[in-house]
């Protein structure tokens, strides 16, 4: 697919001072979650981790779950409707809270292990 592919948004999360990462929303996987996302562009928001297998951003967005999973892959890209945050799998996860599946991390995952405490992400369409 090309760069201006309507079913793959390629997004660029910066851990703001340190590293980023590119990522693909792809949107037949939930389109109207995928869509508020790419809307919603530029985002920044708080650095979180949980474990060492989740590292995820506090949002303002709302938009309601989306065909819903609780088991995610490494790399995998979630957005959790009950607090509109954006959720990153470092490793192979069973959650607990169901997500929609958005999206997928295509280069430097590693560097999502690198968030401490006051970190800042911010995600924003490639090339802008």
């Amino acid at each position: 697919m090309s760069a201006g592919s309507v079913s793959k948004i390629e997004l660029v999360l910066s851990l703001k001072g340190k590293a980023q990462t590119v990522l693909e929303l792809k949107r037949h996987l939930a389109p109207k979650t995928v869509g508020s996302i790419v809307r919603s562009l530029p985002l920044e928001g708080n650095a979180h981790m949980i474990g060492g297998s989740i590292a995820f951003m506090d949002t303002t967005l709302t938009a309601g779950g989306e065909k819903l999973k609780t088991q995610f892959k490494k790399g995998d890209v979630g957005f959790l409707a009950s607090n509109g945050s954006i959720c990153f799998f470092l490793d192979d996860v069973s959650q607990a809270k169901p997500m929609t599946l958005v999206g997928k991390i295509t280069s430097n995952l590693e560097i999502l292990s690198q968030v401490k405490p006051g970190d800042i992400f911010s995600l924003a369409q490639a090339g802008t």
